[in-house]
């Protein structure tokens, strides 16, 4: 089994990416300095938008996930896993986590990255506002 999902969103100026635990894409288009976990704005999806077979295949025990961030030529590969605890309620942002802790925002967890892993050749495309970002997730298990 193998389940693709993708996410347009957007850089933004204020993108700082330091966050040492987690990182988000958020529907929303603004972004404050205090925001240093998001990586990307403007998104098309948010955690409750996912598609239902990605849901059902993220909340089986131990799946894994791939997350590919792509930004102005750069490429980051992220790995983390699934949960039955995932709930994919959130109306406006998706975030994945190092740790196990799950919320409505949560799509995945023990991650191998947080936002202040990420490449700073990465994060400096992140940084450009009208830079497009492409985010795919891959659900395999």
């Amino acid at each position: 089994m193998r389940i693709v999902e993708e996410i347009a969103a957007f850089g933004h100026p204020l993108i700082r990416a330091a966050h040492r635990s987690t990182f988000e894409v958020t529907r929303e288009s603004f972004l404050t300095e205090r925001g240093d976990c998001i990586i990307a704005v403007r998104a098309d999806k948010a955690a409750r938008d996912l598609s239902e077979k990605f849901k059902e295949a993220a909340k089986k025990a131990e799946v894994s996930m791939m997350i590919i961030i792509e930004a102005g030529g750069e490429r980051e590969i992220v790995k983390a896993y699934g949960s039955p605890a995932l709930t994919f309620t959130h109306p406006t942002d998706m975030v994945i986590r190092k740790s196990s802790y799950v919320c409505g925002k949560t799509i995945a967890i023990r991650a191998n990255k947080a936002a202040c892993d990420l490449s700073r050749s990465l994060v400096d495309k992140l940084r450009g506002h009208e830079n497009q970002v492409k985010i795919t997730l891959i659900v395999e298990g």
